[in-house]
């Protein structure tokens, strides 16, 4: 019996073939069928996750190995350069992505003083500070006074507001991570669980830099965080990197760090508080920022800084017909590089499923579309760096397209997709209230599948892949998550190996290839997105995002570009 013969059957061999015999009763007859070669997957991971690349981290000398690994990829499938022109006018592989580098210079000392004593606090055990992305070569931070804002947050149109008059100029902000009713019924106020922008740790330092504080020390909790410790450890105390703007103090304020939530706890209880009572009172409306006594919190080290010039790698099949209309698929090539080292002395962040494995898929959609027949309009293969720290690969994309925004058709994203075998669902990061994910729904339900919510809403996926930078700019996006109801194990298996994965291996050097992932479900879902993109390039639709998207408006800007 050969259930699944429409799937070319991948590494694991005789195993995956047990593997099937074991589906449970539920399984279909056989998967959808799909062009997907899972095989040439994994050989694209195992190359791009070895450790010979490094980690495949920005401005290395990996950076180029990757880049390259991509570019001949692309060229071996038929697909053309489709990043900047050279001087003569003919396109290269690549865009150039002006970054400023950070990192931290010698020692870093921090600490609080309460009531007379002293609390050092160790870089990367009690606190990850991020290398500053303001231009300087020294932060030091002396005895600044430190407030509880609450969420940090300041939203009139959701009548919102922690800081209430507030200066906090030259303070300190120790902010709750997620939003206000992530553990409160607040009647929907922030969308309930699903978590909104202002519960992302970026648009806190972003709006605390707007009232000019000092520093902002986020408090973790891996709940609302919707991850450990370790994943703030380990995407904090390395390099980072931000493209380079006009006014960083816009978005940055001088420190940016979180803290354990014991920490909190502590300083807190030093202050005469109860931080668990504190937090409370913080979700609701009539919250008023807290002054932790005579609380001062101190920091300094050195900064060593440089503007580097990252890649982002761009190909392209041109359309037929209209040329200047594009559909993108886009993954992000970059990973933590070296970092701090695990139980095991392992300092290689290999980054195997995030995101080795979402480049080799779009390098099999690459390949797929360069033996089939050319569509009418064009098809652009986007592989993003900087993805880590913060979007920024995509987000300087967006501010500098290649193509033009107003004639980009959609955008499909791969990040991550999971390694533990096929769903009966199929699921995308957050809720993105664009007709994409409602055609991936209707495709799903057609092969007997369905599309499934996401099933984090309080992680804020949307807000953490690269199809978010597209979506602020209006450009119709998505990115492709797993579905967790598995053929073998039900949901229960599915959101087991889901939160397995988020625990011991995501952002942490353990996230290497293995022969035992099973990539029936990639080939799946893959080729449904590549279904889903042709039928799109060959069409004249024009996706829409729905009309309670905050992001409709900006896209109704350019209507006249698109007929």
């Amino acid at each position: 019996m050969d259930l699944f013969s429409s799937v070319r059957p991948g590494l694991a061999g005789i195993g995956v073939v047990l593997a099937l015999l074991a589906l449970d009763a539920q399984a279909p007859a056989k998967l959808p069928d799909t062009p997907v070669d899972v095989n040439k997957i994994a050989d694209h991971v195992k190359v791009l996750a070895s450790d010979d690349y490094q980690g495949r981290g920005p401005a290395t000398a990996a950076e180029q190995k990757t880049v390259d690994y991509i570019s001949k990829q692309l060229a071996a499938a038929g697909v053309q350069p489709g990043g900047e022109r050279d001087a003569r006018g003919s396109r290269r592989w690549t865009q150039d992505v002006v970054l400023l580098q950070s990192d931290v210079d010698g020692a870093l000392t921090s600490s609080f003083k309460i009531r007379g004593a002293t609390v050092p606090l160790k870089q990367a055990e009690q606190i990850s500070v991020r290398s500053s992305l303001l231009p300087t070569k020294h932060v030091s931070v002396k005895d600044a006074p430190v407030v509880f804002v609450g969420y940090g947050v300041s939203a009139p149109e959701r009548k919102w507001d922690d800081f209430k008059g507030l200066d906090l100029r030259n303070k300190i902000a120790i902010v709750l991570i997620n939003d206000p009713d992530f553990e409160a019924n607040l009647g929907g106020r922030f969308d309930g669980k699903a978590m909104t922008y202002y519960g992302r740790w970026t648009y806190k330092y972003e709006e605390a830099a707007r009232r000019g504080a000092a520093g902002v020390l986020v408090v973790h909790e891996t709940a609302p965080a919707s991850y450990g410790w370790d994943t703030v450890k380990n995407s904090n105390t390395n390099t980072m990197f931000d493209i380079v703007r006009d006014k960083p103090t816009d978005v940055h304020p001088p420190v940016e760090a979180w803290i354990q939530r014991s920490v909190a706890v502590d300083l807190f209880k030093r202050a005469g508080l109860d931080f668990e009572a504190e937090k409370r009172k913080a979700q609701s409306d009539a919250f008023k920022p807290v002054p932790l006594g005579d609380a001062t919190f101190s920091l300094d080290y050195g900064v060593k800084q440089a503007r580097v010039v990252s890649k982002n790698v761009v190909g392209v099949l041109p359309g037929k017909t209209s040329p200047n209309e594009t559909v993108i698929y886009s993954a992000h090539w970059d990973h933590l590089g070296i970092g701090q080292p695990d139980a095991r002395g392992d300092r290689i962040y290999n980054g195997a499923r995030d995101n080795a494995l979402g480049v080799a898929s779009i390098l099999e959609v690459a390949r797929m579309f360069g033996k089939a027949p050319r569509t009418d309009r064009s098809v652009v293969f986007l592989f993003v760096t900087v993805e880590e720290k913060g979007l920024l690969g995509s987000e300087y994309y967006a501010r500098h397209p290649v193509y033009p925004l107003e004639t980009t058709v959609g955008v499909y994203n791969v990040d991550a997709p999971a390694t533990w075998g096929p769903a009966r669902d199929v699921a995308v990061s957050g809720e993105g209230k664009v007709s994409l994910q409602d055609d991936l729904g209707a495709a799903a339900r057609a092969q007997g599948r369905r599309l499934s919510p996401d099933p984090r809403p309080e992680a804020g996926s949307f807000f953490r892949s690269d199809h978010f930078s597209f979506a602020k700019v209006g450009v119709p996006a998505i990115s492709l998550e797993s579905g967790e109801d598995l053929y073998q194990g039900g949901a229960k298996a599915g959101k087991a190996a889901s939160d397995a994965y988020e625990e011991k291996q995501y952002h942490q050097p353990a996230d290497e290839w293995s022969s035992s992932w099973d990539l029936r479900g990639v080939a799946v879902d893959l080729g449904l997105v590549y279904q889903l993109g042709r039928d799109l390039a060959n069409s004249r639709r024009w996706p829409e995002w729905h009309k309670d998207s905050e992001f409709k408006a900006v896209r109704d800007k350019t209507a006249a570009s698109r007929k």
